[in-house]
């Protein structure tokens, strides 16, 4: 133990050196978009709750009553203990939503992409992917044994000539990539690379995780994962597909097979979310509306979703932006590497419907005129 002690101090001392060692901090929710932390109130501008969903009083009184009438827990697998009938309407739903035969709820967002890329592919067979997808879809490939092939970030030309290099020689192709771009805020050309992937033979999989409420069009994805925990405001992951596909996924995909199912009550907000969103365009549009307002006080290029990065460089200067929005009122989380390149530590703002105008107001004031200087704006 004495050798393990002295492995994870040295490791944890060379992170703080480096300005890369991450801390929890209590923080307690207050409402839709506030929460307090040190005891005092503050405005946060980092949640992934775009529609505030997870505070709606339809989405909670949804999850009490599930709770209530079904219990705390699954108990185990689903193909262990059976399909809840829940599960089976917000699959109906999720599908309807996405345009395709059926869908299959997972644990998490994470767990879908371990589980769905190494149930398509395996060794023997071609990844290529977007280099800032996100770090599940980059786990599955790994988990897959599939040889992978890495794309510069939203570069078609590098697409085509990655498929035209390898394709050919792969039994099995995938063609991975975010919808929404997490850290940036930016969109892939999704429409583009379906018919890049098309041309070559190669089945397109989008992480739509931020896409729900962060801007993107709709376009034919035969793979189309997703989560409930970001714009849904409730949690799990998910894979809307054709019937052949979900089946397969449900007989073979492991965080499937070997996970318990998601609580009663996690589903049911999940079902009473996609109702809201369903029936409320405007709420969905908000978000984005939110982010513009933001960009256009900065003079910033117009956002192309609801996140919003302002990168800073070093970790150090990233996190003193943090701490002075803090004092101000603002929870806004520094974002360094690993999560994204070195030299590219950032504040990674993300705009919800439930944002005052005035705040987000004062916030660009604030970022304008004490943290960016003259040549960055």
């Amino acid at each position: 133990m004495d050798t393990l002690e002295r492995f994870a101090e040295a490791k944890l001392a060379a992170l703080s050196e480096q300005q890369l060692r991450r801390t929890l901090h209590e923080t307690a929710p207050c409402g839709p978009v506030r929460v307090k932390r040190n005891g005092r109130p503050l405005i946060s501008f980092c949640s992934n709750d775009y529609l505030n969903l997870s505070q709606h009083p339809a989405v909670k009184r949804a999850a009490v009553e599930a709770t209530e009438r079904w219990g705390a827990g699954a108990g185990s697998s689903r193909l262990v203990t059976g399909n809840h009938p829940l599960f089976a309407e917000l699959e109906r739903r999720l599908a309807r939503l996405k345009g395709t035969d059926d869908a299959c709820v997972f644990g998490s967002g994470y767990l879908a992409n371990l589980g769905i890329v190494p149930t398509l592919v395996g060794a023997g067979d071609l990844i290529v992917a977007d280099e800032l997808s996100h770090a599940c879809l980059r786990a599955g490939a790994a988990l897959s044994r599939s040889h992978v092939e890495i794309f510069r970030h939203n570069d078609l030309d590098h697409v085509e000539d990655l498929l035209a290099t390898h394709r050919a020689s792969h039994e099995r192709a995938l063609l991975l990539t975010d919808g929404v771009f997490s850290m940036d805020g930016d969109l892939a050309p999704v429409a583009a690379l379906a018919e890049i992937a098309a041309a070559h033979d190669t089945w397109l999989m989008t992480d739509d995780a931020h896409g729900s409420a962060c801007g993107g069009a709709k376009t034919e994805v035969p793979l189309q994962m997703g989560t409930l925990s970001k714009a849904v405001g409730s949690y799990g992951g998910y894979l809307c597909a054709s019937q052949a596909v979900i089946d397969l996924i449900r007989t073979r995909a492991r965080p499937f097979i070997y996970s318990t199912g998601l609580p009663p009550g996690v589903v049911a907000a999940g079902i009473a979310a996609l109702d809201l969103i369903a029936n409320d365009p405007g709420l969905v549009a908000a978000p984005l509306r939110k982010a513009a307002f933001f960009c256009a006080r900065l003079n910033l290029p117009a956002p192309e979703s609801c996140i919003v990065p302002i990168l800073l460089g070093e970790p150090e200067r990233a996190l003193a932006a943090s701490r002075l929005l803090e004092d101000e009122g603002f929870l806004v989380t520094a974002i360094r590497p690993p999560t994204v390149p070195e030299g590219t530590a950032r504040l990674r703002l993300t705009f919800s419907a439930g944002h005052d105008d005035a705040d987000i107001e004062w916030l660009a004031d604030i970022v304008r005129e004490r943290i960016l200087d003259h040549d960055e704006r």
